[in-house]
């Protein structure tokens, strides 16, 4: 008697379910604003979208200081790249962010020399949050046939998150990586309020989903995190004795 009352019951709930829909106005989910601003996208490859900070166009390095000190950077701008001057340091941009859209191209150089670490090494601080190698990186290097620990090879978060495949093109083919990335938020007294996450496509293919960093980019011991607000994006002039990278096309959209 149970069985039939709890059948009965669920067919006339279901009856009252499909009843209801039938008789709703489509109306009544539908969302007339806030309306979506237009922006337009990009007309080629090279070029950026209408709401974009260009961080890189082609023609000089007036978006880049020194990191170390904040004096103009004295990397090296020819064809509309720009080039690693070994033993400058790291480049930094003049402006900080929080949350952000960024896209950035790179080419390892095809006479490209060394192997594991030492082989066209780089990388993008996606928050700088000191002079030095501190912040949040994503590696650059040369990963086409060259054998490295997993994450430290190009893709992953370093020494943290290896990236789901390895999409790279040989030495002396432009690469590219496009990022979504949500900084850090803190407590008032500097406790880890929310950890800060990104996405990643490597060439067009999705390396890094969503993940959680675990905090910034340590070389020896487990990484951790310290209070920052916005910051700057960072470049790293890694000094390995192989041919310097290049960069070319950086735009970056605030979230």
């Amino acid at each position: 008697m149970k069985r039939i009352t709890l059948l009965a019951t669920i067919l006339t709930a279901l009856v009252n379910s499909s009843s209801a829909q039938q008789s709703a106005n489509p109306k009544d989910t539908e969302s007339w604003s806030p309306v979506p601003k237009i922006v337009s996208p990009q007309k080629s490859a090279l070029s950026a979208p209408e709401d974009a900070i260009i961080l890189f166009g082609g023609n000089d390095m007036n978006q880049w200081v020194t990191a170390k000190d904040q004096s103009p950077a004295k990397w090296t701008v020819t064809s509309g790249q720009f080039t690693v001057k070994k033993g400058t340091g790291n480049i930094q941009t003049k402006r900080s962010f929080l949350n952000y859209q960024m896209h950035i191209e790179w080419l390892i150089p095809e006479n490209i020399t060394g192997s594991g670490q030492g082989r066209g090494n780089s990388g993008i601080f996606l928050a700088s949050t000191g002079n030095g190698d501190q912040g949040y990186e994503l590696q650059v290097l040369d990963s086409y046939t060259n054998i490295t620990y997993s994450n430290g090879q190009a893709g992953s978060i370093y020494k943290q998150f290896i990236p789901l495949v390895n999409a790279s093109k040989k030495p002396g083919e432009w690469q590219s990586y496009d990022i979504i990335w949500h900084a850090p938020v803190f407590n008032e007294n500097g406790t880890l309020k929310s950890a800060a996450r990104v996405s990643v496509l490597h060439n067009g293919i999705l390396i890094q989903n969503n993940i959680e960093l675990k905090g910034e980019t340590v070389y020896v011991g487990p990484p951790f995190y310290k209070k920052h607000g916005p910051s700057p994006v960072k470049l790293q002039d890694h000094g390995d004795p192989s041919e310097p990278i290049s960069f070319r096309n950086i735009w970056l959209r605030e979230l």
